[in-house]
């Protein structure tokens, strides 16, 4: 090795503690504070772009899962923050052909500035984050939905706020979910309610509880549980302020699409069940919808409806996120 080279060569280092958002307790509350105020100023000056939040960065992002509102919102977003989106998946790159993750992020990590992950296993993003010097971003993994419920919660801020003290009016409101709650987005809503002070309701089939894994993950983070199963729908309806669902058979459970259509019928959230919540309730959707599954076309057409404004401030959640863990 010349001289030059071993001048300009880097020493070997002890791995960097790296910030990652994996799960919605990654960031502390005063973190999770200045990232909702920043959201809320990107979405009111969103005219003043592009920004220079990540100026000449380029963020890779890697999609195991097919996705409209995910791969949009970030794209967009990394562009309106002066940045360069990379597009990333499994059969373009050499994971599809047997590639470590291990050898794939710390290569990519000499290339990136960040990397966007949607994904299978909660694992896998998991081990990707363990390799990684560059900030790893959760876009979904079949275990939580970390950004598509910050950005349900400032929605939720958008419609109910009247104080100069949002979050303490984030405590005590009802969020009820049906349908199958074992998913990503049912676990999600169980750590809002416990970073939060929700009030979280679970709706759905006893056989579609929520499972061992998110009770065990509260449990070694010593995170509150404030949430209840209740499988009785019109019950868990009543005194709510949101009713929230999502598809009724998530991508990868296609085979089981019969059985769960037929257990899931009776939590389908119709104007009945819309009227069993409080006069002022909201519905929720994190999209796509199944008109006539999981919710009816009445219920989505209604001026109760805030679904288009979940998706829109999937946008300006994320750019908030990408800022806080490009500060760290």
């Amino acid at each position: 090795m010349c001289s030059l080279t071993k001048l300009f060569h880097p020493t070997s280092q002890a791995p960097i503690k790296m910030k990652h958002f994996l799960q919605e307790n990654d960031f502390s509350p005063d973190e999770i504070k200045e990232i909702f105020t920043q959201a809320f100023h990107y979405k009111v000056n969103r005219g003043q772009r592009p920004t220079n939040d990540l100026l000449g960065q380029t963020w890779g992002m890697l999609f195991h899962k097919k996705s409209t509102r995910t791969r949009v919102s970030f794209e967009v977003g990394i562009n309106e923050m002066g940045g360069n989106p990379l597009i990333l998946d499994q059969a373009s790159t050499q994971i599809g052909r047997g590639e470590s993750i291990s050898d794939t992020i710390q290569v990519l990590s000499r290339f990136l500035d960040g990397l966007i992950i949607r994904t299978h296993g909660h694992e896998i993003i998991e081990e990707f984050a363990k390799y990684s010097s560059i900030p790893i971003v959760n876009a979904l993994t079949d275990f939580l939905h970390p950004c598509q419920i910050f950005a349900d919660c400032m929605t939720i801020l958008e419609t109910s706020c009247t104080s100069q003290n949002p979050f303490q009016e984030l405590q005590g409101k009802k969020v009820t979910f049906f349908g199958d709650t074992q998913c990503n987005m049912a676990n999600s809503w169980i750590l809002a309610g416990s970073l939060f002070g929700l009030d979280i309701c679970l709706s759905g089939p006893p056989e579609f509880a929520p499972a061992q894994e998110i009770k065990e993950y509260l449990a070694k983070h010593n995170l509150k549980s404030t949430w209840e199963h209740q499988p009785d729908p019109q019950l868990a309806a009543q005194g709510s302020d949101y009713l929230y669902t999502d598809v009724w058979v998530s991508m990868g459970c296609e085979e089981e699409e019969n059985q769960r259509k037929k257990l899931m019928a009776p939590y389908q959230v119709s104007e009945q069940l819309l009227s069993m919540a409080k006069p002022n309730a909201h519905f929720m959707h994190c999209m796509p919808t199944h008109p006539e599954e999981e919710v009816t076309s009445s219920v989505l057409a209604s001026p109760q409806s805030i679904l288009f404004d979940q998706a829109e401030n999937r946008l300006h959640m994320q750019k908030a996120i990408l800022r806080q863990l490009n500060q760290n």
